[in-house]
């Protein structure tokens, strides 16, 4: 199980959002490749990051930080946030980006989905965001009517590399994941889930990991920025020794 640390990038900066709401944002860092470096000096396989003026504007706004990420660290990096099209995609992977995380367009153009991860094997994420089961699209500002599960299914054959699936309720909180709602969407597929929400001591890391559903991974943000997650801690507590 792989822990990613998360760098939510708004007007150029690391911040951190409570329940997605952007007024409600805390400026941890202002050098976000700075950050990177940290979380990867501090032993990290992977980085997590969110454009999140991108999943507004519905296009990439943050592209400057997110390329001085990729040029000062080593390790792969996945992105999300207002990538919407393949021009888009091919580059952001043509500039070094592990894999790309597909969110809104999942729902409302989920062709482009199956087109993506076939051009791009291993390099496309699909990002399920839910309030309350019910998945949101455009920066959690729109609810659809549709489950977590029944959109998860529809991409069983497309040949996606993951599946993030994001409590909104409890991402920033600090309240802990959705342990069960997490587990249950990993038992009903077969695509590799990484639970995000929430995620904020060492204890839900191990209850994540120890859930039975054999996750691909998690991603915490807050709790590293204040502490209250030792990054090194966790990251011993998932390896394959632990």
């Amino acid at each position: 199980m792989i822990l990613y640390p998360a760098i939510d990038l708004k007007d150029g900066q690391a911040v951190r959002l409570v329940k997605g709401e952007m007024d409600q944002a805390t400026v941890f860092n202002d050098d976000p490749a700075a950050q990177a470096m940290a979380f990867v000096e501090a032993g990290c396989e992977w980085l997590h990051l969110v454009d999140l003026n991108g999943a507004f504007a519905g296009e990439p706004v943050n592209a400057a930080p997110v390329e001085a990420i990729l040029e000062h660290t080593k390790v792969p990096a996945q992105l999300g946030g207002g990538i919407r099209d393949m021009a888009t995609i091919e580059r952001w992977i043509d500039k070094g980006l592990a894999r790309v995380i597909l969110g809104t367009v999942a729902v409302e153009n989920p062709d482009l989905v199956r087109e993506a991860a076939t051009a791009f094997p291993g390099k496309v994420a699909v990002g399920l965001d839910a309030r309350n089961g019910m998945v949101a699209t455009r920066g959690w500002a729109e609810e659809t009517d549709q489950t977590v599960t029944d959109l998860a299914r529809r991409f069983e054959d497309a040949g996606i590399a993951a599946i993030i699936y994001t409590d909104i309720n409890r991402d920033g909180a600090m309240q802990g994941p959705n342990v069960e709602a997490t587990a249950a969407l990993a038992r009903a597929v077969s695509i590799p889930v990484i639970a995000s929400g929430g995620v904020s001591s060492l204890a839900d890391i191990v209850a994540l990991r120890d859930c039975g559903a054999n996750l691909n991974g998690a991603i915490s943000g807050r709790a590293l920025y204040d502490g209250a997650l030792d990054l090194k801690e966790a990251l011993a507590a998932l390896a394959p020794s632990a």
